[in-house]
């Protein structure tokens, strides 16, 4: 691919927090909704699953859009071993909450970039590892009433609310979010795509809510 060529790029995603991490790059670019089913199972090692759920998400976006980059990703946390995705209803929500409450569990964001274009594309996961507060079940039931824990994995939201649950980060803060961004700028850079944006400075300005906290 000739370097600064213009490359249409798609972020098979319909989360907003997806949408709003790979906007900081500053390319234009495009959503498409994934259809694709999360058929998990106990089984399955979570770094396997959770890379397997992004490039099924890429592959179900790609089929109709050829001659694209198709990047998808997916989150998934694990507690002493266990997969935990989103809560069913606030009551499931409150029981992985309260779960978490004085542990780290382990975050892992799968990407996967589907490249159309004669490139190798790119799999990959994250893991970032979250300490919770040891809160209490008032936290709890203050923090479920902002409403947002329902399409969380975790029943929390980092860059909401669920900061004040938190403890401390060890990991990329965009990752623990839903998207890791500097593998993806990097492929982005080795495959000619010019970049308005310093990735490394990005980090460093943190640029995106509560990542200056952690």
């Amino acid at each position: 691919m000739r370097a600064g060529a213009l490359v249409r790029i798609i972020l098979a995603s319909s989360s907003p927090r997806r949408r709003e991490i790979f906007a900081l790059l500053g390319l234009p670019f495009e959503v498409v909704a994934p259809e694709f089913y999360e058929d998990g199972s106990p089984d399955c090692p979570p770094e396997r699953e959770v890379l397997e759920f992004a490039i099924g998400k890429a592959r179900s976006v790609a089929k109709d859009h050829r001659r694209s980059l198709v990047i998808g990703s997916d989150t998934m946390i694990v507690l002493e071993g266990k997969k935990i995705g989103k809560p069913a209803d606030y009551a499931d929500a409150g029981r992985i909450l309260g779960a978490l409450a004085g542990k780290t569990h382990r975050i892992l964001t799968s990407v996967a970039i589907l490249d159309d274009l004669g490139g190798p594309g790119l799999n990959l996961v994250e893991q970032v590892l979250v300490r919770m507060r040891p809160y209490s079940e008032a936290d709890i039931e203050r923090y479920l009433a902002l409403g947002e824990s329902l399409d969380k994995a975790g029943a929390y939201s980092i860059q909401g609310g669920g900061s004040a649950l938190i403890e401390s980060i060890s990991g990329d803060y965009l990752a623990a979010v839903g998207l890791p961004l500097r593998p993806i700028a990097r492929y982005l850079l080795s495959r000619g795509v010019k970049l308005p944006v310093d990735v490394d400075r990005l980090y460093e300005e943190k640029p995106f809510p509560n990542w200056q906290r952690f």
